[in-house]
């Protein structure tokens, strides 16, 4: 099952990893990634780990994946 996402209302937004590694379960999107090319599609978003403030960039599609992110701190 895939969620329904608009890639420029990312920022800020709260995910939780069904499949936690390193204690890393919830997220904060902190930056949405912009494209040189003011008119591309944004592809990627900068994700920080609440835990442990490491942050990874990952493919923004990726969250719509139901089966490793759900919207929101659960």
């Amino acid at each position: 099952m895939r969620i329904k996402l608009n890639p420029r209302k990312l920022l800020l937004s709260k995910w939780t990893a069904l499949q936690p590694r390193n204690k890393e379960k919830h997220f904060l999107v902190v930056r949405v990634l912009q494209p040189e090319d003011p008119q591309a599609a944004i592809t990627e978003v900068e994700l920080e780990a609440v835990h442990s403030r490491h942050s990874r960039i990952i493919p923004w599609k990726t969250l719509t994946d139901a089966e490793h992110w759900q919207q929101g701190w659960c």
